[in-house]
């Protein structure tokens, strides 16, 4: 059947049509490259724990004397502080900052000290959690009734926010006080976990607890986990994220990202960190001193177009390398050119972080078998750095001795399947 020829626009009205169509969609709010090619309802961000927490669950914290855990990420959706938020409310006194890795403020690199200081903005004592203590010491908390926590994780075991709530829920422990902890999306994802379980014996600061690599839990999920199967026992109360669920993990469905350290500067970052972290352990630059950290690896001896075949021929599953050449400006071979290759990830869901980063060694151990090399480990360390990442000794053992990849991934299998057992008794989400 023939449409009436008045249904038609005008000839000269062809190419104006899908102009203008094109740039209502692009000026509404929320649209944008999605409003092309899906007919998707707008996607609302996930409603953080700060804002729960003064909307619903005021009662933890009014007319208490508040001690906060916080750094850059603690932030509402319209990028307000939570410490702001906090300082300014009528029920609320806030008393004392403690700050993890890099600091309240988020201005120390990786594994620097961070001293005691007070915060300019609001005059507030700031103790760090990353110094001389990892732990607040029974003088910190002097005056302080409640331990507030409030910082974005990124989903790996290696990060060290989680053994910072670790070492606050202790220490609430054994002051008697509660323990609330604001919770935020995992930015790669709640439903895949991957990655050897960490061995007891290999515990530190970058892996405290039997959890995998890709643990896919939130920080509130594992201050339960760390609580109730870590013989931890403080007073602990989540206040959940309202609208987020465990799929959620494409970044423009969740927060705004606020940098959770200097070497995490976008979501991406955080999604390929559990697999190239690991280089860390090794002589390969992680691309620290680059503006793509964890995305761009290599080191001077590397063919950046061989390695880029090398990996692209194995076909895993949701990545493409594409080889670079760069300098870092700082960490490992600063100044110096490197060739290497950038992670391009094409399918969030299929991508494999820990299977991607084990594959890399392995090809770079297996084609510079002469410059290629593990680190020693530190001064006063009987544990090579590299195991503390993996959580144990073999898998270094089994690349040095020429095993392949499957069999190294079906080594941790098992155990992996039985913390995926686990954690169901204390997920949210």
């Amino acid at each position: 059947m023939a449409f009436p020829s008045r249904s038609r626009p005008a000839p000269h009205l062809h190419g104006v049509l899908p102009a203008l169509v094109f740039a209502l969609a692009s000026w509404l709010p929320g649209a944008g490259a999605r409003a092309a090619d899906c007919d998707c309802a707008p996607v609302l961000a996930p409603v953080p724990g700060i804002e729960v927490l003064l909307d619903e669950r005021i009662d933890l914290v009014r007319g208490k004397r508040v001690g906060l855990v916080t750094n850059p990420t603690g932030v509402d959706r319209e990028l307000g502080s939570v410490v702001d938020r906090l300082v300014r409310h009528p029920q609320v006194q806030l008393v004392a900052l403690f700050g993890p890795e890099h600091g309240v403020r988020g201005e120390a690199q990786a594994g620097e000290h961070v001293g005691a200081s007070r915060d300019r903005a609001t005059g507030l004592p700031v103790h760090s959690l990353y110094g001389e203590h990892r732990e607040p010491t029974p003088q910190m908390l002097e005056g302080v009734d409640v331990l507030v926590f409030d910082i974005q994780d990124v989903g790996a075991r290696f990060y060290t926010y989680p053994y910072t709530l670790a070492g606050i829920l202790r220490a609430a422990r054994r002051a008697g006080i509660p323990v609330v902890v604001l919770d935020r999306p995992n930015p790669v994802g709640g439903l895949r976990v991957e990655g050897p379980v960490l061995e007891p014996e290999y515990a530190s600061f970058v892996g405290m607890f039997p959890i995998p690599i890709r643990h896919g839990m939130t920080l509130g999920e594992l201050a339960r986990l760390f609580n109730d199967e870590f013989g931890i026992g403080a007073a602990l109360h989540v206040v959940p994220v309202r609208g987020w669920s465990r799929a959620q993990a494409e970044p423009g469905q969740a927060l705004a990202w606020v940098m959770p350290s200097p070497n995490m500067p976008t979501p991406d970052t955080a999604l390929v960190y559990p697999g190239t972290a690991l280089l860390e352990g090794s002589n390969l630059s992680e691309g620290r001193g680059t503006t793509r950290p964890f995305e761009i690896v290599g080191a001077p001896f590397v063919d950046a177009d061989a390695l880029a075949a090398r990996m692209n021929a194995l076909q895993l599953p949701g990545v493409h390398f594409r080889p670079v050449r760069f300098t870092p400006t700082f960490s490992k071979y600063s100044g110096e050119r490197c060739g290497g290759v950038q992670l391009h990830v094409s399918d969030r869901d299929a991508f494999m972080p820990v299977r991607t980063g084990l594959a890399l060694l392995k090809v770079l151990h297996d084609d510079y078998p002469h410059q290629f090399r593990f680190l020693e480990a530190s001064a006063g360390e009987d544990t090579p750095f590299f195991d503390r990442l993996a959580g144990n000794a073999w898998i270094r053992q089994a690349i040095l001795a020429g095993e392949s990849t499957e069999a190294i991934e079906a080594r941790w299998q098992a155990p992996l399947r039985q913390f995926e057992q686990l954690r169901r008794h204390y997920l949210i989400y």
